[in-house]
């Protein structure tokens, strides 16, 4: 059965870090491109983040180039997203899934059901 279960979100302050895990379950995890993503109250979904399956590329959504990384571990099924230097309009729920093969067209994908997301607030 595919899962993905994200975890590591919370409440930090601006300027804070934090790092997301996403567990992922019941499909060749290393054969996809991965991304990060992100749903902020009053908005649409956006990609954040994306690595491709064997984790050599990584790209970002400029708002967050330079402050957030993606990684990921294709022995452990896991992706990750390190979080720095954090600001108020970071704050969403943050989700893993697969992506296309860009992160351009990382949204033109047909997803995977998706998990709970983590919940990531960002405030003073």
């Amino acid at each position: 059965q595919l899962q993905l279960v994200e975890s590591g979100g919370g409440l930090v302050q601006p300027g804070g870090s934090l790092r997301l895990s996403c567990a992922a379950s019941g499909f060749s995890f290393s054969r996809y491109d991965m991304g990060w993503f992100r749903l902020a109250p009053g908005k649409e979904r956006e990609v954040v983040a994306h690595i491709t399956g064997n984790g050599s590329n990584t790209s970002y959504a400029d708002s967050v180039k330079g402050r957030f990384t993606i990684s990921r571990d294709n022995v452990k099924n896991t992706l990750y997203l390190q979080l720095n230097s954090l600001k108020l309009e970071d704050t969403a729920v943050y989700y893993c899934n697969r992506a296309g093969p860009t992160i351009s067209t990382a949204l033109i994908v047909n997803f995977f059901s998706w998990g709970q997301g983590t919940q990531v607030t960002v405030s003073s």
